[in-house]
């Protein structure tokens, strides 16, 4: 999109109170714009943004952009809102969300693009903290809540932006990464992508905007990054990380032990050398992974390995990434986000690692694509050790029902390689029956990216 960067003065945003909307106008007023916009709600967001100063009409009105030079969109704000039908008839150049993204990349001389089809947002929120705490003092774009940011952004000084690169619908693809991570490469979003190699030929083409003398940072425990990697050596520089030490990563772990939590602790090294000790108080062996990973950027970008430990050690999870809700006649209720089957694996993960009687896992699937693609075929085992998986109507999210497949089907996939699966229509059953069945000592954990956060608290 050709627009004059000087002739842009004042900035309005449609859907200013988007987990990644509000990052980009905190962004932007930092680099001297006029910002303002729009949101059909009161949110957190919006909240923080006026504290910020950044001024927020609740409600669209078409006089909202009158007087701006440029419009910002979100994916839900569509062709018929009244201020995007006012910017067009004034000729107010408009923008969607990821093009604004890739537009402020390129007002950084370094940025890095944290992608992957899982892990992004903990790895993104780690950095964020490690610059928060001294290092790297980078401007961090993260697409979640993060609780000591008050939302997904964290400022910084240096000419270093460091964001959350989203491969759906390929739009991490206008970003200009001089340095890219890949974590991992799996099949989702399969109402977008044709198959596994559609996918992977996305982040292919993302590892392709890397300039000369930039870098890839690629995970070796993830058979496709290793084939990326190998790929692209020799066209730009590279540094690796993983878990499994066969694939010869230059970082890793080391003597890992875990705590009475399920919280992780092991040495880093690299090639070799002991850096020192990573203390975790998030759970899982997912997270460790993660950990690494943002050493990796951070130490590669000048933080020291003491500022980073000390960081890493006060990092929380996001907001629903296993995240505690309270607890009912004994009995302790988590949330998760996850909603691929390698994402619950490791949620699973982190329910088995913590201190309980039995585990119970209650899962809402967001869309009828992923049901059929995912969780109707071979990949049910990724509820393996749960005593009981109960499964309410899938969520449409942005589809609709064809009536081609049901909740029942996954129940059935999922009771062929485990066992363990139920299905339970509505929440107010899944209530009534964790009541009868779920006893002091046991633990819940709610499951899913549509609505599932809100209806946990039926739980409660």
């Amino acid at each position: 999109m050709n627009i004059c960067p000087e002739n842009i003065k004042k900035i309005h945003l449609i859907g200013i109170g988007g987990c990644s909307m509000n990052g980009l106008a905190q962004i932007l007023a930092a680099r001297g714009y006029e910002v303002g916009g729009s949101d059909k709600a009161v949110s957190p967001f919006t909240e923080r943004l006026k504290e910020l100063g950044i001024p927020v009409t609740i409600g669209q009105k078409a006089e909202n952009v009158d007087g701006s030079d440029l419009v910002i969109y979100s994916a839900a704000i569509k062709p018929e809102n009244p201020e995007r039908m006012r910017a067009k008839e004034l000729g107010i150049p408009e923008m969607e969300r990821s093009v604004a993204l890739g537009w402020i990349s390129e007002r950084f001389h370094n940025v890095v693009g944290i992608a992957g089809c899982h892990g992004k947002t903990t790895i993104t929120s780690m950095l964020a903290l490690i610059a928060e705490k001294g290092g790297l003092d980078a401007t961090v774009h993260v697409g979640g809540f993060v609780e000591f940011l008050k939302g997904g952004t964290r400022l910084g000084k240096r000419d270093l932006f460091i964001t959350e690169a989203c491969e759906y619908v390929e739009s991490f693809l206008t970003l200009r990464p001089t340095v890219a991570l890949i974590n991992n490469i799996d099949d989702d979003h399969l109402d977008y992508f044709k198959d596994i190699d559609h996918i992977t030929d996305a982040f292919r083409k993302f590892v392709a905007l890397i300039p000369e003398g930039g870098m890839f940072i690629g995970c070796t425990d993830d058979p496709r990054v290793r084939g990326l990697l190998e790929e692209y050596r020799g066209r730009v520089n590279e540094l690796t990380y993983g878990a499994e030490k066969e694939f010869a990563p230059d970082y890793y772990p080391e003597n890992e032990t875990y705590d009475e939590k399920g919280c992780p602790s092991y040495d880093l090294m690299f090639r070799g050398e002991n850096c020192g000790r990573v203390v975790l108080h998030v759970p899982g062996r997912y997270n460790m992974l993660n950990s690494v990973a943002a050493m990796a950027v951070a130490l590669s970008h000048g933080t020291d390995f003491k500022t980073a430990a000390e960081a890493l050690s006060s990092f929380q999870n996001t907001r629903r990434r296993f995240e505690y809700y309270g607890e009912r006649e004994g009995v302790r209720v988590f949330h998760d986000y996850a909603h691929h089957p390698a994402e619950i694996r490791a949620a699973v993960d982190s329910g088995l690692r913590t201190p309980h009687g039995r585990l119970f896992c209650v899962f809402q699937c967001n869309s009828y694509t992923r049901a059929k693609t995912l969780f109707c075929g071979h990949q049910g085992d990724c509820f393996a050790g749960v005593d009981r998986v109960l499964v309410p109507d899938i969520y449409p999210g942005r589809e609709v029902d064809d009536g081609s497949v049901h909740a029942r089907d996954m129940v059935a996939a999922i009771n062929e390689a485990t066992h363990n699966a139920l299905y339970l229509a509505t929440f107010e059953e899944i209530s009534d029956w964790l009541r009868e069945n779920a006893e002091p000592g046991d633990i819940v954990v709610t499951l899913g990216s549509g609505d599932v956060y809100i209806q946990t608290n039926k739980l409660l």
